[in-house]
């Protein structure tokens, strides 16, 4: 065993450090997720297939290159090495928009939040403005106000002479 000259730190065991960057891997396995979710790839999916049976069960033995006879060994493998990857990259895809559609849902409920509380101010802004337009007189009131001043004024004015009369003999 090797001594080290300083004890202060635990030892670090050494590690294959594998680093990649996730994003990039993520929208990569988005890409892959949308072309396996395709009907166009299971179209040309089966036609390999089809395809490779044709070859390995037509043509002479020496020719077959997965033969039938071996259960078409080449085909499972290939088939099973896809979905080896397939299904880890769809799910690793999955989880990416989960988290997109997360992050958007918290933004709609922000939005909505704000929404609500603009809402409730400008509906208190108007029942304050309704109960400060309560207290202002309309047009039909000060009509009526200014007839009762011009008959009171009308009044006064038919006393005047009387006043006027009773002011010269005094």
């Amino acid at each position: 065993m090797k001594r080290r000259s300083d004890l202060s730190q635990p030892r670090r065991r050494r590690r294959l450090d594998v680093s990649y960057d996730a994003d990039a891997f993520g929208r990569f396995s988005e890409s892959i997720a949308m072309l396996l979710g395709t009907a166009r790839y299971l179209v040309w999916q089966t036609i390999v297939i089809i395809v490779w049976l044709i070859f390995n069960i037509l043509p002479p033995a020496n020719w077959q290159f997965d033969p039938w006879g071996r259960g078409l060994v080449l085909l499972t493998l290939v088939l099973s090495l896809q979905a080896s990857y397939a299904a880890p990259l769809i799910l690793l895809a999955q989880n990416r928009q989960e988290r997109r559609d997360r992050a958007a849902t918290e933004l709609d409920r922000q939005v909505a939040e704000r929404t609500q509380a603009d809402t409730e101010f400008l509906a208190r802004e108007i029942a304050g403005v309704r109960l400060a337009l309560a207290d202002v007189v309309t047009g039909e009131e000060l009509r009526a106000q200014l007839e009762v001043l011009t008959d009171a004024i009308a009044r006064l004015e038919a006393r005047l002479p009387a006043a006027d009369e009773t002011l010269q003999s005094n």
